[in-house]
């Protein structure tokens, strides 16, 4: 429940064509009713998810919270069409999702770059050459690249690369084919903190100037308040969603002064409310 509160002239492939397709008044995203259930060794069928229910529009950021091993990256394997369903069903731009998901970007909580190829070909990877001819493909690789500030670096191979550098490649190679939804699964997770806010703070400038559509996984909650335009709270596993919150700030944000925004302190406390009695923690 919500509380209140196809190429352009530059060679640069634009969203205007992904977001006004027909339906996009629908939700990109619909789980209706989603539950998955692993097999265990020793306990049997052991249920991650049950009863997911969820609409994401076009454009949308939304941050996914709870505690560890309630499923939150469980749910996003499956929106990805990674693992199946057990019952339910997710629909992706009203069709229902029955095997690999290609029209999502993932980002996982790991780089993951190819180490045989270099910055530039592993941000371009992803662009079709049917699509993309040669000349357009390394323009468009070296147009996110600019976005990521990371000019001067597209001949070096990801064993020369920062652990930063690594993953803001990661995040821009997800970005560079403009799917219209991204599925990142904590990325920032194992960055040090100054990283982490260097790295927020190029995503929402990305985000801001493409409006794709963002599901966001994290355990931090204020990187889940800082980033988003809604945040899902998960229960303990079996994972359900306790609640929908709306993030009432303005945007653009300044992630490095998020802390001052008007309205952090709202949504923060609104959020650790919730999530402090999912954790039984209770006031001093």
């Amino acid at each position: 429940m919500e509380q209140d509160d196809p190429l352009s002239e530059s060679g640069i492939v634009t969203l205007e064509t992904v977001v006004r397709e027909p339906g996009a008044n629908a939700p990109v995203i619909k789980v209706e009713n989603a539950t998955k259930a692993f097999l265990t060794p020793d306990q049997g069928a052991m249920v991650a998810l049950q009863d997911i229910n969820l609409d994401i529009p076009y454009g949308e950021f939304v941050t996914v919270v709870g505690p560890s091993g309630c499923g939150k990256s469980t749910l996003l394997k499956l929106i990805a069409g990674l693992t199946p369903l057990s019952g339910g069903r997710i629909l992706y731009q009203g069709a229902e999702i029955l095997g690999l998901n290609t029209k999502v970007g993932y980002v996982p909580q790991e780089s993951k770059l190819f180490p045989w190829l270099n910055l530039e070909e592993n941000v371009a990877f992803g662009l079709d050459k049917k699509r993309y001819p040669r000349q357009q493909r390394e323009q468009q690789a070296r147009h996110f690249i600019k976005l990521a500030g990371l000019t001067g670096f597209e001949k070096y191979y990801p064993a020369q690369l920062s652990g930063g550098m690594g993953k803001r490649a990661s995040i821009v190679r997800a970005l560079a084919y403009e799917p219209p939804v991204i599925l990142m699964d904590e990325p920032f997770g194992p960055l040090d903190a100054q990283t982490r806010m260097i790295l927020q703070d190029e995503l929402l400038k990305i985000w801001e100037q493409k409006r794709q559509t963002i599901v966001f996984v994290t355990h931090d909650l204020v990187e889940a308040v800082a980033l988003a335009d809604r945040i899902v709270v998960m229960t303990h596993r079996p994972g359900r969603i306790k609640d929908v919150l709306r993030v009432g700030m303005k945007r653009p944000r300044d992630i490095f002064e998020i802390h001052r925004q008007d309205g952090f302190d709202r949504a923060y406390g609104r959020l650790w409310n919730i999530f402090r009695h999912e954790l039984n923690i209770k006031r001093a």
